[in-house]
């Protein structure tokens, strides 16, 4: 394996994040119903309560708490907490919908040189956030030596894989 000191781990994708849940059977409802995933099989040598889904190109791990009751109850949804964020094509479909769950979540907006990022916050059963966006349309600009330099996801995938050959392409 080639050294790379820009990924010294060799990372190639995130795999799927997990999650401590008071109810593996309320917090796969939410998953399924609200967020489109699919639940799969889990190892059978693991030995303790979970459902692993898998949708969106990630998996979510659900593991019950050994003691529910002291995972922390959040009521507040905050933006700046922690949480997964996922792309959508529709803004406006996905509030109609939430709406329609009547699930309570906060609008915020993010705005950049021109563009507009729309975004929606809510929370899942046990209070983790989750936000809907259409972050697509904001550049990732990753900062290389000190200058900051536009590139779309395409591009900025090739210029962190080395062994891929990059065709030059100018961009306004």
């Amino acid at each position: 394996m080639k050294e790379n000191a820009g990924n010294p781990l060799h990372l190639t994708s995130l795999n799927h994040v997990s999650l401590l849940c008071r109810s593996i059977e309320e917090s796969m409802n939410f998953y399924q119903k609200v967020l489109g995933f699919s639940p799969i099989r889990r190892p059978e040598s693991l030995n303790f309560e979970g459902a692993w889904l898998f949708g969106h190109g990630i998996g979510i791990h659900l593991l019950r708490a050994l003691e529910p009751e002291k995972l922390p109850k959040k009521t507040e949804i905050n933006p700046k907490d922690n949480h997964i964020s996922f792309q959508c094509e529709s803004m406006g479909a996905v509030e109609k919908k939430l709406e329609e769950m009547e699930i309570e979540y906060v609008r915020s907006k993010v705005e950049e040189v021109g563009i507009q990022v729309d975004q929606l916050f809510f929370h899942d059963p046990d209070g983790f956030m989750i936000e809907i966006c259409n972050c697509d349309s904001l550049p990732i600009v990753p900062l290389v030596e000190g200058m900051a330099r536009s590139f779309s996801r395409v591009k900025l995938h090739q210029m962190v894989q080395p062994q891929t050959q990059i065709h030059q392409v100018v961009y306004p």
